[in-house]
């Protein structure tokens, strides 16, 4: 094993149970740190034409363009104004980045192994295809999301595209 995957070990066993929260409407999720590269506020984005609504557009960030969806859209909830609160959070999927526009970004949680239960089954009707489990922190609930399912193929090919 080379030094770099040897680092990349050890930088994923110390990520290991770490979420960023989030919030959207009264909702609260999370994603695995360990496909977070930043958080920034939000920015100029430019409209790309052709791409679903929740695809806002592209923003250029320190001279990487970077495609930017709005989480809210994308989970079918009404559109809101942006605010001071609004964040886009900076994720690697495949080594494609992509930003996440949301209502505003709450903390890293830690989660035990114990602490994470599986999502509902999709038998119930649920859509949980994002879904990889359901944190609970102190008497609250978070819905801990599947980065690498957050998009289909072919609406990863379409971030791949406007890239």
């Amino acid at each position: 094993m080379s030094t770099l995957d040897e680092n990349k070990k050890v930088g994923e066993e110390t990520q290991h149970g770490r979420f960023l929260t989030f919030t959207i409407e009264n909702e609260v999720y999370g994603i695995e740190i360990l496909y977070v590269t930043e958080i920034i506020g939000i920015q100029s984005i430019t409209k790309v034409p052709e791409v679903p609504e929740y695809v806002k557009g592209i923003t250029n960030l320190r001279g990487k363009i970077i495609p930017v969806i709005d989480v809210r859209l994308k989970f079918g909830r009404e559109p809101i104004e942006y605010n001071d609160r609004t964040c886009i959070i900076v994720i690697d999927i495949n080594d494609v980045s992509v930003g996440l526009i949301v209502d505003k970004v709450d903390e890293v949680l830690t989660f035990e192994d114990g602490e994470i239960a599986a999502p509902p089954a999709s038998k119930t009707g649920f859509e949980n295809r994002y879904i990889k489990g359901i944190g609970k922190s102190g008497g609250n609930v978070q819905l801990l999301l599947d980065c690498e399912k957050l998009l289909k193929n072919d609406e990863m090919e379409i971030i791949e595209g406007i890239q």
